[in-house]
């Protein structure tokens, strides 16, 4: 593709973001739980959650408390490295919620208020603590639109869009079921992926320089909610192990319980080496950490900063959060509510053959539309269909409901309510989504 096509597919993007932003509520004036209310008095359930940061929904009582309690004890909200209760209640209540590996022998290092930030730090700490200079990055990943962080992002058209991409980033085939990079799918298929990142990592005529890290997410989300099988994590792990790989896992947006799990890796049993972490931990406020292991503490003084790392607001906020989710189990809640929801997916497929795929973690939840009049590709997989998913879009605000589409063309609706979710909304979610896509069916 050229560079003007690339540039010209971006705007349509971005025409259409903004078409859909115009749809919306003109202003929302009050948010609570999973409902949010508009200026014209109408209420939407809310399956965006602010992509996956509000685990505990809008304004939830124990975050909003927490943040008064700050507020009224008149403690400074602005810190940037100095240490204070509130930071030291956040750290603990985050490393109690741990793989007990990493936590044991972990360090913490706050970055900047993004994800994107805690990604660069990441891929920083990385080189300095190795030497080494490469990455090793997925197809369909998403890390962040800073340069770094956008480097080892797949997206080609915003990366082409700025110019020229990181050479030292090499990309490797992450497993995408329905869509299998090699045409077999399955655990077949995942493991041919790990054979080729081994095969290309020990072959001298490869062409790949040893990495300083592999980063990876263990469910995709803006790539279009596709979660990473357990052995192949593992054999990611294996992998970069036998060979003095770092692993760092961006859980930025499947952390907190939003998996089925406190953290995602947990359900393979996996311990990276790094983890990158944001979203959810601030309890709905800017907060990005990575935690990692004390052999990669190779940080000089000052050889990363920020300004505001210090965000007291958002640290007790984050600790209110974490300890609401571990004490009531809501990851536990998150897989069995995911559970439940995919089930009737996979129903609601079975009756629309315009639904290719139905999958996800959780709380983390992608319904794949295709284009039933195109032809299946030689593995029988049809094309996407990205205007139908907008129609999808549009119909399900018309019916009170906000999702967000993702995947390789946008024809992703994705799910990410929060963990609170009650059982009577999660019917009423389903209920209407299955509404608008028989709408935008029909408008067809």
């Amino acid at each position: 593709m050229t560079g003007e096509a690339i540039l010209r597919r971006q705007a349509q993007r971005e025409s259409a973001a903004r078409t859909y932003a115009r749809s919306l509520p003109v202003v929302p004036v009050r948010a609570r739980g999973m409902t949010v209310e508009g200026a014209d008095g109408r209420r939407y359930l809310d399956c965006l959650s602010g992509a996956g940061t509000l685990a505990l929904g809008h304004n939830h009582p124990v975050v909003l408390e927490a943040i008064r309690g700050v507020l009224d004890s008149g403690a400074p909200l602005h810190v940037l490295d100095l240490a204070t209760p509130v930071k030291d209640a956040f750290t603990t209540a985050l490393f109690e919620t741990l793989p007990p590996q990493l936590a044991e022998h972990g360090r913490i290092q706050f970055c900047g208020p993004a994800g994107t930030d805690a990604v660069e730090a990441a891929i920083k700490l990385a080189r300095i603590a190795t030497g080494r200079g490469g990455l090793l990055a997925f197809s369909g990943a998403y890390h962040g639109m800073t340069a770094g962080a956008l480097a080892a992002t797949g997206d080609t058209a915003v990366r082409g869009a700025v110019g020229e991409a990181d050479a030292r980033i090499t990309r490797l085939p992450y497993p995408y079921d329905y869509r299998c990079p090699f045409g077999i799918g399955g655990d077949r298929g995942a493991e041919l992926s790990a054979r080729w990142t081994a095969h290309l990592l020990d072959d001298p005529k490869g062409g790949v320089q040893p990495p300083a890290a592999m980063l990876l997410e263990p469910v995709q989300g803006e790539g279009g909610v596709i979660p990473a099988p357990d052995t192949w994590l593992r054999r990611m792990r294996e992998i970069t192990a036998a060979r003095g790989i770092p692993l760092v896992v961006d859980e930025v947006q499947t952390g907190v319980g939003r998996t089925g799990t406190f953290w995602a890796v947990e359900r393979s049993g996996i311990v990276p080496d790094v983890m990158v972490l944001s979203k959810a931990i601030g309890g709905s406020l800017p907060l990005a950490v990575i935690v990692y292991r004390e052999e990669l503490d190779a940080w000089q003084p000052g050889a990363h900063a920020g300004t505001f790392r210090g965000n007291q607001l958002a640290m007790a906020a984050g600790t209110a959060t974490l300890r609401f989710v571990r004490q009531h189990a809501l990851h536990e809640r998150a897989e069995t509510v995911g559970a439940r929801m995919l089930s009737r997916l996979r129903g609601l497929a079975a009756h629309h053959d315009c639904i290719g795929d139905v999958r996800g973690r959780g709380l983390m939840i992608g319904v794949e539309l295709v284009d039933t009049e195109a032809e299946p590709d030689d593995y029988g997989a049809l094309p996407a269909a990205p205007p139908l998913a907008a129609r999808v879009q549009q119909e399900a605000l018309r019916r009170g409901l906000i999702v967000e589409l993702g995947g390789r063309h946008g024809a992703v609706i994705r799910l990410l309510p929060p963990l609170t979710i009650t059982d009577e909304q999660a019917e009423a979610v389903l209920d209407r989504l299955a509404a608008a896509i028989d709408a935008a069916r029909t408008a067809t």
